[in-house]
Formats: structure tokens, C-alpha cells, sequence
């Protein structure tokens, strides 16, 4: 049965993102994310649906389709939201959102720069960073881990970004998927040298892996990274292929205790997908 699905399209660093208007039962997510992202349909990196919010501290709910919590997502919702709302030129607003993969309101100020918007977003704290060595392929691998209760991130320092160290990354993460019960992991390569970040998304539910151009829970995960690594409070841009992403970490008393990102978000596209559902779904 074909399926009309309202979206809207957003550009936030290039990580492009379709959230998805009408309301659709959640079993059915997993496919009409797959569906759209797909070269043949809508095209994007990652899919969201807005949903209303259980509570009224919150303007709305975003779930994503594997269950993931996605800061880039949360911008383009608050993007959308201010933009329904008649946000005009210069000026700014704070919208509170409630979004899947963590149970903390995430708040975000949104500031209209003529047809951009410039998002910053509170971003879920880690649990836990802890280094790591292990024995992978022959080699040693040195990383760190980023841990969140229901996905982690796993930052590790590159001289470069070549075909031989990433498809390495893509088989770490695809054995961690394997043998790690998790709605996604995050392999960050990150060149200190240039502050270059190259995430690759991996989001076992959906069977989904991405070298994303930009990625805002991987930019705070790296934040957190950075502040674990200087023990003290970091301010960077940091370089990624579809653009830059700041990220500000507070760090104290051995703990990240704040970890804030900020981008620019564009509203590229909205209309109808029209996707196939089979009636077993």
C-alpha cells in the first residue's frame, strides 16, 4: 500500500535530515526511515518524527526512527518550530524539547540570520569516558570511550583520514554492533593536528552506516573527549566535511557537567514522499 508521508527536509552542517509531519505507527518507523533516506526516494542521512510531547514543558517530541538520540535532529526541530512560530531576522528564541535517547529535557536557542538559522543545543551528558586498548585485526587499537545509556562513542586519534583507517573504523563498528546491545555507535576519527573530525554513524536497528558531514552528538561527544583529556573547560570548532560545529565542555570535579553545540541549520525541501508499505508491517 502506498503511504503519503509529509517532511521536511533540513541542511544542519550538511548532516541532512527529514523529520516527518503525520502521525504513523511506530513499528512502521524503522521502514519509512530506510525508505526515505534512500538514493531513489527523499535522499538523507538520518529520519526523525515530530510527535507531540507527553508534557508541558515541552514543545514536542522527536523521536528517531532507530530510537537514537540525534542533536543535529533536535536543531532542525527547534529550527522548524521557530520558523512555524515567525521567528524574524535577528531574532531569537528557546524551545525545550523532549527527544528519544535521553530521559532530560533538551533546550535550544534558535537565532534567525535572514534565511539561516543558528541553533545552539544542550546536549545529554556521558556517564562514563574511559580509555581502552584492544586487539583488533593484528593491531592495537588506543581509543576512548564515550558512554551514554543507550549508545556510545568511541574517539580515536588519526594521523589521516585514508580508505585503509576507515574501513577499519566501519568493521569496528559493525563487530561492536554484533556484541553490543546499542541503538547506535559512533566511531570518531579526529585529527588533533587540524581538528578535523570524520564520524561514521552506525545505527543497528535500521542497519544503517553513514559517514555523516557533519554530526552534532558526535561533535559533543568529542567536546567531552577533549575536556576528559585537558581536565578543564574546552572551546573548538571543529572541522568536518560538510562544515564546522562548535562545541563548548565544562569540566568539573572529574565529570563533564555541561556540553553545549552550535551550528547552522537550513530548510531545504518540504512537500510528500510517497512510500510503499507492505500490509504485514
Amino acid at each position: 500500500m502506498k503511504r503519503e508521508i509529509e517532511f521536511i527536509k533540513f541542511n544542519p552542517t550538511q548532516n541532512m535530515t527529514i523529520l516527518v509531519k503525520n502521525n504513523h505507527p511506530a513499528e512502521e518507523y524503522p521502514l519509512i526511515a530506510s525508505k526515505m533516506m534512500s538514493y531513489d526516494s527523499v535522499h538523507a542521512e538520518q529520519v526523525g518524527f515530530i510527535e507531540k510531547s507527553s508534557n508541558v514543558g515541552a514543545a514536542a517530541h522527536l523521536q528517531m526512527a532507530g530510537g537514537e538520540f540525534c542533536g543535529n535532529a533536535c536543531m532542525a526541530l527547534a529550527t522548524f518550530i521557530a520558523h512555524e512560530n515567525g521567528l524574524q531576522h535577528h531574532d531569537w528564541t528557546e524551545i525545550v524539547l523532549e527527544a528519544s535517547g535521553t530521559d532530560h529535557f533538551v533546550t535550544c536557542r534558535v537565532k534567525r540570520i535572514e534565511d539561516e538559522y543558528y541553533c545552539q543545543v544542550s546536549m545529554p551528558l556521558p556517564k562514563k569516558i574511559e580509555e581502552q586498548s584492544i586487539n583488533y585485526d593484528g593491531d592495537e587499537i588506543n581509543m576512548v570511550i564515550v558512554r551514554y545509556p543507550d549508545f556510545f562513542h568511541i574517539v580515536i586519534e588519526v594521523d589521516q583520514f585514508n580508505e585503509a583507517v576507515r574501513k577499519r573504523a566501519q568493521s569496528l563498528a559493525k563487530l561492536l554492533g554484533v556484541t553490543v546491545g546499542a541503538n547506535l555507535i559512533g566511531v570518531l576519527l579526529y585529527q588533533p593536528a587540524s581538528n578535523e573530525l570524520a564520524p561514521l554513524i552506525f545505527v543497528p536497528p535500521l542497519d544503517s552506516m553513514i559517514w555523516e558531514r557533519g554530526c552534532g552528538s558526535g561533535t559533543a561527544s568529542l567536546g567531552a573527549y577533549l575536556a576528559w583529556k585537558k581536565k578543564g573547560d574546552i572551546a573548538a570548532p571543529i572541522r568536518q566535511p560538510g562544515g564546522t560545529i562548535h562545541v563548548t565542555a565544562n569540566w568539573q570535579s572529574e565529570e563533564v557537567t555541561s556540553l553545549k553545540i552550535e551550528g547552522t541549520v537550513g530548510i531545504v525541501a518540504r512537500g510528500k514522499a510517497f512510500i510503499e508499505i507492505p500490509d504485514t508491517v
